[in-house]
């Protein structure tokens, strides 16, 4: 093989090298690139539909949730969701036998569309009468959630125990129809 013919077939061979590499580097990555991120995003979108037909499905049991728990939360005037709040302790209390020692209510806004009353109560008992004024506290149908719990014993034997009970009640400040 000639010296020229030998030239012309390395840059033959340097002109095909260049264009794999610039096809590799234009066109192949970024279609491996659009077609991975396609794939992915069909993906996110079947379970994104998947979801939304189950939330269709349970749209009546959602609605229905919703419903109550809106009728159930704490009237818009404050005095009014205060006291509210304050005769459901001297229920449970009453009704589980525990001795409530102080409650202090605060007021939070979190949001615009809603307010929160946070309780912070003090009782003592009998372990029997925390267990009953915690599950009325929980079964209570009034919009209250149980931020937290502490329980202390107050003798060496823990016949008597002290509860330290952090509850937070919802008030919607745009109440629907």
């Amino acid at each position: 093989m000639n010296i020229k013919n030998r030239q012309h077939v390395l840059a033959v061979v340097a002109i095909i090298a260049v264009s794999l590499l610039a096809g590799d580097k234009f066109v192949l990555s970024p279609l491996m690139r659009s077609w991975k991120e396609r794939g992915e995003r069909i993906t996110q979108l079947r379970k994104d539909v998947s979801q939304g037909a189950v939330l269709v499905a349970r749209d009546r049991t959602i609605r229905s949730r919703w419903e109550h728990m809106r009728t159930n939360t704490l009237p818009v005037n404050a005095s009014v969701a205060e006291n509210e709040v304050l005769r459901a302790f001297e229920r449970w209390s009453q009704d589980s036998r525990l001795s409530i020692t102080s409650i202090k209510p605060q007021w939070k806004r979190a949001e615009d569309d809603y307010l929160t009353l946070e309780c912070r109560a003090d009782a003592f008992g009998s372990m029997q009468a925390l267990t009953r004024f915690l599950y009325d506290v929980e079964q209570d149908p009034l919009a209250l959630k149980v931020e937290a719990v502490e329980i202390t014993a107050r003798d060496n034997e823990g016949q008597q125990l002290s509860l330290g009970l952090q509850v937070s009640g919802l008030v919607l400040s745009a109440q629907e129809p």
